[in-house]
């Protein structure tokens, strides 16, 4: 465990940078020692041989000249004792102060209050092995698994990107890598690329860049991922197409070396009409593109469970079909897996139930982990959620990461203020990401434990009932136990009502019937007066 020895110098008493430095080294694993502010050259040196640290971080704000003075006494000493070789010196101030620093080269970093704390963990992080040297590059992960290890215990961020034009897009991911603010860049094809890559013939022009950039060529899924190969090296993923999917999943992994495919169960067919692909077939071929990624080394993430709760589903099948579709990536042979909370969905659901929802999903989620299927928390804020004012969107982006980080991510999925009026842009993306880390490490040094709420307790366990409840209907139409989650079971339970949600009345080939209403601030099943109807007396109607 490396050493970090920490002091604000000369008469400088301003400590807090040095203690939030030192306080950030610990979480990632260093052991420090703090000396306190005002604290002598004489003093620091005695404390270099006593503790002998890899690292001496030293603070000072009040001004360049005196700072110039402390440093050239504390350099002569340093070489007088040699005490500099194999050993990192770092300097944190003001930019005035900071740039004083910088004239000295037995300072190897200086942090001058300009960098993210995304630059200080990923300085952290690049010094834990070894101490390294000046001349050496810095190597990232360039596998989900391996950038979550790295970056642990802080989660990875991720925001997608899609401007109508690719030159414009190749441009804005390059600023976005150069920012380091990312670890995740998803790319958004348009609808054309998604449904026709593969059927160019079939495209409408008239559609092109249409929720999207077009995407026409292999070619240009490697133009994005070069452009991708600067900053902090972000990993890249893609929108997995809503047909010919397992053609689209080749492509993602030969080009964008693809973090991970997201893949529905159910959807992109005749259930949502995003795609023309009757439901049956859908679900077959959905399932082979699963298998095809998890046989092929692709962590892969079921975007199921939150697609049915943006159609108003009710928060037990919300629970039932994110535990279905985790039970599925598992028989599929999917060994990590990517599990998505969307909190605010549907939009007027409470903080409070909406966390209870969440930890009901992940007790049985992770309740399948092994040493052959282990999953990553993802959140991220519901796009129905955001209100059309960009200064109430911006709101509603912080305060809902700020509660859904009780949930300790993996990944942060964050989704730009902007995107209810416009696409969003490097600016908006990234001004979006800092609102979000800072929510983050606000929630990250200590939130109440919600789990202990009685009500949070109770709707929990409430929900994990009733969604096994709708499991086991689901299961109770299958011709055999092997057959509970084949394609042709999951399509009869969506055909007879089981799986069901208000929003796909009239235009799906689901049935539409089911009503729900916000009561508490959850989200229940009700009959025609409203009263709130338990799923096993839904089920019971239905069967």
């Amino acid at each position: 465990m490396k050493k970090i020895l920490g002091a604000s110098i000369g008469s400088c008493i301003h400590v807090a940078g040095v203690l939030n430095f030192l306080n950030l080294a610990e979480r990632l694993g260093f052991k420090t020692i703090y000396l306190g502010g005002a604290v002598s050259i004489s003093e620091l040196i005695g404390a270099i041989i006593e503790v002998n640290p890899e690292i001496v971080a030293i603070s000072y704000r009040l001004g360049g000249e005196p700072l110039r003075n402390l440093l050239l006494d504390l350099e002569r000493e340093l070489k007088d004792r040699n005490l500099i070789e194999n050993r990192l010196f770092l300097f944190g101030g003001t930019k005035e102060t900071g740039d004083v620093a910088r004239e000295f080269p037995f300072i190897y970093k200086v942090f001058d209050g300009t960098e993210e704390i995304e630059d200080v963990i990923d300085f952290l992080k690049s010094v834990q092995g070894e101490v390294v040297n000046k001349e050496e590059k810095k190597e990232y992960p360039n596998t989900l698994k391996e950038r979550i290890s790295w970056k642990s215990p802080f989660p990875l961020f991720r925001h997608h990107i899609g401007l109508p034009n690719l030159e414009e897009t190749i441009k804005e991911v390059e600023v976005l890598a150069d920012s380091g603010l990312l670890d995740i860049i998803s790319i958004a094809p348009d609808q054309n690329a998604q449904s026709y890559f593969f059927e160019p013939e079939k495209m409408d022009p008239k559609q092109d860049g249409a929720g999207g950039v077009p995407l026409r060529k292999r070619d240009d899924f490697i133009r994005l991922y070069n452009a991708s190969r600067r900053g902090n090296f972000p990993l890249l993923r893609c929108y997995s197409g809503t047909r010919n999917l397992i053609s689209f999943s080749k492509l993602l992994k030969e080009t964008i070396n693809n973090a991970w495919a997201a893949i529905p169960l159910t959807w992109y067919s005749e259930l949502d009409r995003r795609s023309d692909r009757e439901l049956l077939s859908a679900i077959k071929e959905n399932m082979h593109a699963i298998k095809w990624n998890a046989e092929n080394g692709v962590p892969v993430e079921i975007n199921e469970s939150h697609q049915w709760e943006l159609r108003d589903a009710h928060d037990s099948l919300g629970v039932a079909m994110c535990y279905m579709a985790a039970l599925v990536a598992k028989k599929l042979g999917v060994k990590e897996y990517v599990a998505q909370y969307m909190l605010n969905t549907p939009p007027n659901i409470s903080p409070k139930m909406d966390i209870a929802k969440a930890l009901a999903k992940i007790e049985l989620v992770e309740s399948l982990h092994n040493k052959d299927f282990i999953s990553y928390r993802m959140i991220r804020t519901g796009l129905l959620s955001f209100p059309s004012d960009p200064y109430s969107a911006m709101g509603q982006l912080v305060s809902s990461m700020f509660y859904g980080s009780y949930l300790r991510p993996h990944i942060i999925h964050v989704v730009s203020y902007s995107e209810a009026l416009y696409p969003a842009r490097s600016k908006e993306i990234i001004e979006s990401v800092k609102m979000v880390k800072r929510a983050y490490i606000l929630a990250s040094s200590g939130l109440p434990d919600f789990s202990l709420d009685p009500e949070v307790q109770e709707r929990k366990e409430e929900l994990k009932e009733e969604a096994l409840v709708i499991l086991s209907a689901v299961k109770s139409i299958a011709k055999s136990e092997e057959d509970f989650l084949s394609p042709e079971n999951i399509y009869n339970a969506i055909k007879c009502g089981i799986l069901d949600a208000p929003g796909l009345k009239g235009f799906s080939v689901a049935k539409g019937e089911v009503k729900t209403r916000i009561i508490n601030g959850a989200n229940y099943c009700v009959d025609d007066r409203g009263k709130i109807i338990k799923e096993k007396e839904r089920i019971e109607r239905l069967l």
